[in-house]
């Protein structure tokens, strides 16, 4: 019996916030004046209609999941590495670096060279966020938001600078790397298997590292109790590194992927945001790692079912930001509630 009520239990913990944000979003689109379940059905039916809106989908999952993966490195630390977004951005400018030093093409091996390009480029990104709170006192949350401005404007200058195309400097980003560097992908669909495979590679490290390792046990007692942490010598600050280190090399990563297996060029929206939405998918997930792929999946559906709102229903595509922000208010609330309930029952 304890079991059972053990599984209804975790299991209303994970729907109830769903539920809850259907009902305040489908009060939002009936008061907007657009029908409420037809717009989901076509939120849902943009994102898994068919093969190519399924390899669109999974294009948007690889990323999501890179990022929301890593983020659990720096959250089990106490860190809230909100510079994750200028992390994918300096993985995208350093592996489209790399692979300019070829612009007529060359071996697929130096594809390899360009995804570690990027991950150095992500990991020295996040120590510089790493470095300001260890040592110059300053909060991640501010250096991080400074630095992913800083990484932008680097971005635009290459763009329309150093980098910019022969006879043209637009938005449209720099001249396409060589064919020969473009990851293989199956019959033409926006998704290279290559990715999913490191996306999922990544997900068993990251369960590992935290999960069965001394040093995941240690970033998580830095977490916890960092003064504590210093007492009994597990170095705090070198485990703030470390983890800043990690979680910017696999967002670097996750930037890489972005342009030898989507855009094939440098664009000034080249991360797509990602990192933001990251953060929201590693708090929903409470920072369970086997919550993750699937919270990504359902966040990437609705980014790619949101392109066809204008088309059916002539709504803005942001309304699929609404749901996911919808989702996480919802996802607190219900923990705010059942926190006070238990307090009640405690007291009685």
């Amino acid at each position: 019996m304890r079991t059972f009520r053990g599984v209804a239990y975790r299991t209303g913990q994970v729907f109830a916030p769903v539920v809850l944000a259907v009902i305040v979003t489908s009060i939002l689109l009936a008061v907007s004046g657009a029908p409420p379940l037809q717009t989901l059905a076509i939120l849902l039916q943009g994102g898994i209609g068919s093969a190519a809106k399924l390899a669109l989908s999974a294009s948007v999952w690889v990323p999501l999941t890179l990022c929301s993966s890593a983020l659990l490195f720096t959250f089990a630390a106490g860190l809230w590495n909100i510079g994750v977004e200028g992390q994918i951005i300096l993985g995208a400018i350093m592996a489209t670096g790399f692979l300019r030093l070829f612009p007529e093409g060359g071996s697929v091996l130096w594809i390899g060279g360009a995804l570690l390009a990027g991950m150095l480029g992500g990991a020295f990104w996040a120590l510089l966020s790493g470095l300001l709170r260890t040592w110059g006192r300053v909060h991640e949350i501010f250096s991080g938001l400074g630095l992913n401005f800083v990484a932008l404007g680097l971005t635009l200058y290459l763009i329309f600078g150093p980098w910019k195309r022969p006879g043209i400097a637009s938005m449209s980003g720099t001249e396409p790397i060589a064919p020969s560097f473009w990851l293989a992908s199956y019959l033409n669909l926006p998704c290279s298997p290559v990715s999913l495979l490191l996306a999922l590679v990544c997900l068993a490290v990251v369960a590992v590292l935290l999960g069965r390792t001394r040093w995941g046990l240690r970033l998580k007692a830095v977490g916890q109790n960092p003064n504590a942490a210093l007492l009994v010598g597990l170095e705090p600050n070198r485990r703030i590194l470390e983890a800043m280190a990690v979680c910017g090399a696999v967002a670097g990563l996750a930037g890489a992927l972005q342009v030898v297996g989507v855009y094939h060029r440098l664009l000034p929206a080249i991360s797509s945001q990602y990192g933001y939405t990251a953060l929201l998918v590693a708090m929903l997930a409470s920072y369970r790692v086997g919550l993750i792929p699937i919270i990504c999946f359902f966040f990437a559906v609705l980014t790619v079912g949101s392109i066809q709102l204008p088309l059916q229903l002539q709504l803005d595509s942001s309304l699929s930001g609404v749901i996911q922000g919808c989702l996480v208010l919802a996802f607190f609330l219900v923990q705010g509630i059942e926190a006070k309930l238990r307090m009640q029952w405690g007291r009685s």
